[in-house]
Parts: C-alpha cells; structure tokens; sequence
C-alpha cells in the first residue's frame, strides 16, 4: 500500500468549511505564532514569528504531485497541518507551483497573525481561498484566548487584516471562534462584529469548541445560543458545525496504507466518520483499522461532546 501524504500531504480530510479537502503541511508540528486556549493540536510548543522554509517546498510539491496522480477527488487543496503555514517563508512559491499543477482551487488556513507584513500579504495572492481568524475584541481577550508571541500587537494584527483583504481578489472567509462564558456572549460579540465591519470580509464564519481542545476551560457556545449571536455579525454570516458536514456516502479511494490515517489524526483528533468521509473507506473499515492502531498504541481515544475522538500518539 502507499504511504502518499505521511510526511507533508494529509487527507483528504472532512472539513466544514471546505468540503473534501486535500491537507498540505509547511511547518514542524505546533509551530505558531500564537497558543491558541481551544487549539485541537494541544500547546504550541515552538511559539514564534521566524519565517523560514521549515520544510522544502520542492520535497512537498513532489508528493503533492504522487497524491494527485492518485485521483482522489478533493474540492480544495488547503495549506494548513499542524501549524501556521504563513511561517513557511517560501508559501508564495508553493502556491504559484500548486496552480501550475491542477485546477483544484488552493485555500489558506492563517491566524491572521503575519497580514500586518507586506511579504506575507504579497505571498497569499495567488491563493483562491483565504481563512483568516478574529477570536477576539480587543487586546485583553485577543491575550486569554489566543496567546500570541509578545510581540505581536492586537491593533497591528486587526491593520494586516483589513489590508488584506483590500488588497486580496480572491475570497476572504473570515471565521470567529467563540467561546463559552468569555467571547461567546452579546458584548463581546458586538465588539467583535465592530471590527468585522472594517475587515469587509466576504463571509464570516461563527464557531465554537467541538474537538477536544487545549485548556479544559476552553468551554464551547450552545449550538441554539451561537444561532443567537448571529444577529451582531454582518452579513453574510453563517454558524458552521460539525453537524454541516453531513453523512454522505465516502468516494471510494485507492488502498490506504495504516500511514495515511496516521497522517489525518497527527493533524487533528477525526471520529471513525472522519476518517470514513475523508479517506474513502467504509466505516467498519475504517473503525477496524483504528481499533488495530489502538491496540498497537499509535492512536488514543479522547471523549469530547459524546463524541469519540482518535488521535495519533507523538513519540518523545
């Protein structure tokens, strides 16, 4: 079986926002600008705003080529993984090479935390799709809930996205990640949706906790209150959820090897229907194979929302 997307390229994965999406990886697993209180990933271990090549972006665009030659469908092909992508100082070029070798639109996961830097704002042009995040109103929370390196300033932050997104021809899919009892109540909403109203955002996204996150007292917003809080947010808006993925039949993709579902799991806790949707295998299938990475100790289980999440077990 092949061991395609081990290393850098992951999926396609189920995702909310973004249908089937094809995962690219450009940084060390947690390297961030910020330690984000709800991150699914557990604690940025290597907080920073180096930029650098982590990782090649030629060993990268190789194995992005074998995945397509595989013919797994995805509706994006989405750099994100297992940290800030932005850091990767060589994300412009990747983005350029990408659309020279598919029609798949490319979409960006970013914090947001870099926009500020012309370079960084000049490396994401080329993108279809760019998912920046807003958590906060104003510095005191944007400090509790997202952590960011010192040096990083609220203000400058929210200046790099307005700026982006003045200058950006593609899509900006702004999402806001609420919390219970801290972000997710009327105040900090308006706070919030004050901001989003100098961004211009072509959608904003509302969110809250729904994989086991970080911190233990990052608490998720009730579904029916996150639909409340609609109201404050300008349109067009929407609440996305686990329950907007739906059910659907997975595509059925080539053999998988064991190397493929520990590649989703290193990125983020999946469910059995996670893996099922995202890889193309059946969900018995996909239950037995994670039953036998249990027992093999390359995976635990995590409750969360009576959900059971898998997530892959990091060697020291």
């Amino acid at each position: 079986m092949s061991k395609v997307g081990s290393q850098y390229v992951y999926g396609p994965v189920p995702s909310r926002r973004l249908g089937r999406s094809l995962g690219v990886d450009l940084v060390p697993f947690k390297t961030c600008t910020y330690d984000c209180v709800y991150c699914q990933l557990g604690r940025t271990t290597n907080k920073t705003t180096r930029r650098e090549e982590y990782v090649r972006v030629d060993d990268v665009v190789d194995e992005l080529k074998r995945k397509l030659d595989t013919g797994s469908p995805s509706d994006y092909i989405t750099l994100a993984g297992s940290g800030k992508p932005t850091l990767n100082a060589r994300i412009g070029d990747l983005i350029r090479r990408i659309k020279k070798l598919t029609l798949v639109p490319v979409a960006v996961l970013t914090n947001g935390s870099l926009l500020w830097m012309p370079d960084v704002r000049d490396s994401l042009l080329a993108a279809d799709v760019v998912l920046p995040s807003l958590d906060a109103g104003d510095d005191e929370l944007f400090r509790y809930v997202n952590r960011p390196r010192r040096e990083i300033a609220f203000d400058r932050m929210v200046d790099g996205l307005i700026e982006f997104t003045r200058q950006f021809t593609g899509s900006v899919w702004l999402e806001v990640l609420l919390l219970g009892g801290v972000t997710g109540i009327p105040a900090e909403a308006e706070k919030i949706a004050s901001i989003i109203r100098r961004i211009r955002p072509a959608r904003v996204q509302l969110n809250t906790v729904s994989r086991p996150p970080a911190e233990e007292f990052a608490v998720p917003v009730d579904q029916d209150y996150l639909e409340r809080l609609l109201r404050f947010f300008p349109k067009p808006v929407e609440v996305i959820s686990e329950s907007s993925l739906g059910r659907s039949q997975p595509v059925r993709a080539p053999a998988i090897a064991d190397a493929d579902i520990l590649a989703m799991l290193r990125r983020r806790p999946c469910t059995v229907q996670d893996v099922s949707s995202g890889l193309g295998v059946n969900a018995s299938e996909a239950a037995k194979r994670l039953h036998a990475l249990s027992l093999q100790g390359a995976v635990r289980t995590v409750r969360k929302n009576d959900a059971v999440f898998y997530r892959a077990v990091r060697a020291n």
